[in-house]
């Protein structure tokens, strides 16, 4: 699992997103047979027999029997020369070469897809490491590991120690790329605001191709923008940034989708929704959040178009995003229900009034409220000075 080359995706990041399409339900029948074929390509080349047998055992793969024991022979094997030539590192070399081998076995537990062994092999890896830059890329290979297998809770605890390691010293190069995977990880845990932050401010220096390629990165900032960022910011960010105006046609409807949002062309808008939400739910980081993201595009979608009137016909609202005056009340029901949107229907008259929250007044009643917080803490200790 080496760092890919340049513009190149980790092999095994390829594996873990053709492993999530194959037991995904909206994946056709006939696309499942190819990518069935191509994991088990995968698979054989890089002989990896604990994943096949556990794919076996949750029936994603059928089991053959003569395959796993030919794979688990090969990799006995190798492991028999990595041990050998740790040990003539130790005897006859210095403590780089008994480092440098030992992360060769650390690399091999990951290629063959082993996670307990690898995460102690490099643990034992680190062990044997002093510079910070090494020991950063220790965490980088944790991280991909971490990441194939979707454990957020190893993911944190590289982040977390990637930092510590960072005020040691440690280069920009290497801050700049653990940002990507912190807003990976922001994004994998619904966190849309930090992973927005992150992958803006990693824009024009972005080299992490490992985990995925520069358009997937403009996509997931693009998305986590739209969501979190206020007009002018967005303006100013994304829709005039130059690095994602160079990429931002060769993802499908992605144009359309943030430069209609920005114009007001909320008809426009939402048959570039239709054609992003299929992107999002076949995509292995963002579809546990699916509706929710659904949810809040349409939230931002809504209040920009409010934004304009006092009051507005529901009728001229629906024309104006190209759907029935029923769903519009519907959505907008729901949104109203859910407190996300301010504004009533009048449905007698067929009209939206707008209720914007008044900052002033919102300051005023939270200024009160911890008036009355503050007066009930100072009368308890009050009664406890007394006794």
């Amino acid at each position: 699992m080496d760092g890919g080359a340049e513009g190149s995706q980790q092999p095994h990041l390829v594996l873990a997103n053709k492993l999530f399409l194959l037991t995904h339900p909206d994946v056709q029948d006939i696309e499942k047979v190819r990518l069935k074929s191509e994991v088990l390509d995968s698979i054989k080349s890089d002989g990896m027999a604990p994943l096949y047998e556990t794919l076996a055992a949750s029936s994603v793969l059928d089991l053959d029997k003569s395959l796993l024991d030919s794979m688990r022979a090969n990799n006995d094997e190798e492991l028999k020369k990595l041990d050998e030539k740790i040990a003539d590192a130790e005897e006859n070399l210095g403590e780089s070469e008994v480092r440098e081998a030992h992360l060769a076995k650390a690399l091999y537990f990951i290629r063959i897809s082993d996670k307990e062994k690898a995460l102690e092999q490099l643990k034992l890896t680190e062990g044997k490491t002093v510079a910070v830059g090494q020991k950063m890329d220790l965490v980088f290979y944790t991280l991909q590991l971490a990441f194939f297998y979707m454990d957020f809770d190893l993911v944190s605890k590289s982040i977390d120690k990637a930092k510590k390691l960072f005020e040691e010293g440690g280069d920009w190069e290497r801050k700049n790329r653990l940002k990507v995977y912190e807003g990976l990880y922001c994004m994998s845990t619904r966190n849309f605001k930090k992973a927005a932050s992150l992958f803006l401010d990693s824009i024009s220096t972005f080299t992490t191709y490992e985990i995925f390629p520069y358009e997937t990165f403009i996509f997931y900032t693009v998305l986590t923008s739209i969501i979190t960022l206020d007009r002018v910011s967005l303006k100013q960010k994304v829709v005039d940034a130059p690095e994602i105006l160079t990429v931002l046609g060769k993802i499908p409807f992605l144009s359309e989708f943030l430069n209609s949002l920005h114009e007001c062309h909320y008809k426009a808008f939402f048959s570039a929704f239709a054609g992003m939400a299929e992107q999002i739910k076949f995509d292995r980081y963002l579809y546990p959040h699916f509706r929710f993201y659904m949810r809040e595009v349409r939230t931002v979608v809504y209040s920009q178009f409010l934004e304009s009137y006092k009051s507005v016909t529901v009728e001229a609202m629906a024309k104006a995003f190209g759907v029935s005056v029923d769903f519009i009340d519907q959505e907008l029901s729901r949104f109203i229900a859910a407190g996300k949107l301010h504004c009533k229907i009048d449905k007698v008259a067929g009209v939206l009034e707008t209720n914007r929250p008044d900052a002033k007044n919102a300051l005023y009643q939270a200024t009160i409220k911890q008036g009355d917080f503050l007066l009930n803490r100072i009368q308890k200790l009050s009664r406890v000075i007394d006794l």
